[in-house]
């Protein structure tokens, strides 16, 4: 038996996390929602995921925080969702060690 692969999906506007995690969960894969910056930095230290997928604005901090904070404890992928389309926050982003950085709408 296969277990699935687990993806923390952080995603503050709620009709875009839930196209992300049916989209996930349709192709086989076990989507975590959080919907803000602490409760995905909790579910990450729990769960253990796969592969994050980040928005950077957050409710309760900046997603490059949440980034930083995960990088200081794993090197597991993070791929961040953002509207934010300047040059300058993807180079930033990646810098802090995303894997890649995905313009929306997408």
């Amino acid at each position: 038996m296969n277990e699935k692969r687990v993806i923390l999906v952080i995603e503050d506007e709620k009709t875009i996390s839930n196209f992300i995690c049916r989209a996930l969960t349709a192709n086989d894969y076990k989507a975590i929602p959080a919907f803000s910056g602490k409760e995905g930095l909790s579910l990450f230290f729990s769960h253990g995921p796969d592969l994050i997928l980040l928005d950077l604005g957050l409710p309760d901090m900046d997603g490059m925080e949440v980034l930083k904070s995960v990088r200081k404890w794993s090197n597991l992928p993070v791929v961040v969702v953002s509207a934010r389309n300047h040059e300058h926050d993807k180079v930033e982003a990646l810098d802090y060690g995303a894997d890649d950085y995905l313009v929306k709408p997408f």
